[in-house]
């Protein structure tokens, strides 16, 4: 905030439009300040956390099974 304050240039655009040119830092910087926060509530709404015990369950019904059954071939192999 401060820099983009003090800085009448402000960063250099990230794509090197004309358009892009003609926007003025401080009005960059409040898009960004605007459309990241924004971003980051409209992920978090979408997709929920997972509660424990189902981010465990593929786990125990899924990979451990498939790790067990590989233990076989592979100290097959290495015998």
């Amino acid at each position: 905030g401060p820099c983009t304050s003090l800085s009448p240039g402000g960063w250099p655009p990230i794509l090197d439009l004309p358009i892009s040119k003609k926007i003025p830092g401080s009005i960059r910087f409040s898009i960004k300040v605007i459309l990241f926060p924004f971003l980051y509530i409209w992920v978090r709404a979408a997709f929920p956390r997972y509660r424990y015990d189902q981010s465990m369950g593929p786990g125990r019904k899924v990979f451990l099974p498939l790790s067990l059954a590989r233990v076989v071939p592979v100290s097959g192999v290495s015998v």
